[in-house]
């Protein structure tokens, strides 16, 4: 090659870079392929056309641009992190990670490839460790906005939603148009309750990328729990627009036409949803609720596991505050009530426990004292309360499959509002319970029937049921009290508390 040859190639480089900054993607990609002509193996030339294949959205191009580049030149951390995304891109986070290693190991300080080496781990599940990869980006880089947005995702998925909230802050501090910052704002404020400020910061979010389903979503499920409808409605209308196969939407769009009391309307959203891969015991549940199918044995245990996994933070000050919930206090009268004929500290099974909300009236009598509840969050809240002996996280009745004669008491508390059939777990206690155990339990109650899914999406039971199954399974009724277990929209539930005794 000529020393003329060289300074051609110099010149076009120079140009191809100007256009490249100045975003316009044709005129660079000319000036690229112009050096290519001249040189085919000119590494900057191929990495470049690599990242701006990606820019244009084929990854697969840019995979092999970038490839042939980095065949040529390994040394260069910027290669390797440009692969990186574009491997991020196609959905191979285990590569993209590989290629962000590989490139922080030859440029250690190298704030971008930590954050976004942060993000191949969250995609791989492990948020610790992406946590600790964007710690990184901002010790060598601490105005990073990208950095303190992508950390925010990360805590809201760990449900620590004020360490979220103030990541995404951290980055607005640093650039006020971060739209994926305002996302993550409004997700903690939603997870926090403060609710007319996450629907501000979702518009806000709008306002910078006003075609973005995924804010409108977010958005509406504000605009529902705030009881503003109409709007939630439109914000869910506006985001199926945009991506009408997203089955979660159908679903929230058919919650919120059920709220507004038009349920044909709602079933309507239902069917989409299945239609559009909702899973079938989902659809069902939601489809019995407006009256549009027949009611089946139970939630999904999925579905139960998110909606308290969301719930943990602020389960207690809403029940005890806000819907001032009774139940755990009914229950302690009704156990002192009818104290066991050998009234020893006892073995005490809290199925459903949640927080513990049961835990202070149940520890004084109990030699053992043991929680399980479906959501891994709520366990958390449940052990910082140091009164069980042990917590396990499991469905309950897979739980109880291999108990038998091991507890004196079993408690219950608004646990069966989430199952509809009770029949395996009637049985499952009564193999359980010791001989003279007690099972305590509260239900809502259904007037007739035997169990009936509510427009709350939780079961009624009548007590016509309850000692049907009682005297099925071996079970002696000691106890059944009508009480008010919590207000809900300003109207008392009614419910049903028993206490019952294997003979």
């Amino acid at each position: 090659m000529t020393s003329n040859d060289t300074a051609l190639i110099a010149s076009l480089l120079q140009q191809a870079l100007a256009h490249h900054q100045q975003g316009q993607l044709g005129a660079a990609q000319a000036f690229y392929r112009q050096v290519l002509a001249l040189q085919p193996q000119q590494f900057d030339a191929l990495h470049l056309l690599g990242v701006i294949a990606r820019q244009q959205g084929d990854a697969d191009l840019a995979i092999d641009l970038i490839t042939q580049a980095i065949r040529l030149d390994g040394q260069q951390a910027k290669a390797h992190c440009n692969l990186g995304v574009a491997l991020m891109d196609q959905g191979r986070a285990a590569e993209a990670l590989a290629s962000y290693d590989r490139a922080l190991a030859l440029q250690p300080d190298y704030a971008m490839a930590w954050s976004n080496r942060g993000n191949a781990l969250h995609r791989l599940g492990q948020q610790q460790a992406a946590l600790d990869s964007y710690q990184q980006a901002l010790r060598y880089q601490p105005r990073y906005a990208e950095a303190h947005s992508n950390r925010a995702v990360v805590l809201q998925e760990l449900g620590r939603y004020l360490d979220a909230l103030g990541a995404a802050e951290a980055a607005l501090d640093l650039n006020d148009r971060h739209a994926d910052a305002w996302l993550a704002r409004g997700h903690a404020l939603h997870c926090l309750r403060w609710l007319p400020e996450a629907v501000e910061s979702f518009d806000r979010a709008l306002h910078l990328r006003p075609d973005w389903a995924e804010a409108y979503a977010a958005q509406g499920a504000a605009l529902h729990r705030l009881g503003e409808l109409a709007p939630a409605l439109d914000s869910y209308e506006r985001a199926l627009s945009l991506q009408p196969r997203q089955p979660q939407w159908h679903t929230a769009r058919g919650n919120t036409l059920r709220a507004m009391q038009r349920h044909a309307e709602a079933a309507q959203a239902y069917r989409k949803a299945l239609e559009c891969g909702e899973q079938a015991e989902t659809a069902a549940y939601a489809l019995a609720s407006v009256g549009a199918g027949e009611a089946p044995a139970s939630l999904p245990a999925e579905y139960v596991r998110n909606l308290f996994d969301q719930y943990a933070n602020h389960f207690d000050e809403h029940l005890l505050k806000v819907l001032d919930y009774q139940t755990p206090a009914h229950l302690a009268r009704l156990l002192l009530q009818h104290p066991p004929s050998t009234p020893a500290p006892r073995d005490i099974l809290d199925l459903g426990c949640g927080t513990g909300l049961c835990a202070p009236a149940l520890r004084p009598l109990a030699r053992k004292l043991c929680g399980v509840d479906l959501s891994p969050q709520m366990l958390e809240k449940a052990a910082q309360r140091q009164l069980y002996d042990e917590l396990h996280c499991a469905d309950l009745l897979a739980y109880l499959a291999d108990q038998s004669d091991a507890w004196d008491l079993v408690v219950a508390a608004d646990v069966f509002v989430y199952i509809g059939d009770l029949s395996a777990v009637f049985h499952a206690i009564a193999r359980a319970l010791r001989s003279g155990g007690q099972f305590c339990f509260t239900v809502e109650a259904a007037g007739s029937g035997d169990y009936t899914l509510q427009a709350s999406n939780r079961y009624a039971h009548s007590r016509a049921y309850l000692l049907q199954l009682a005297s099925a399974s071996g079970l002696q009724l000691l106890a059944c009290e009508a009480l008010t277990a919590r207000e809900e929209n300003g109207t008392p539930i009614q419910a049903l508390a028993l206490l019952l005794r294997k003979a």
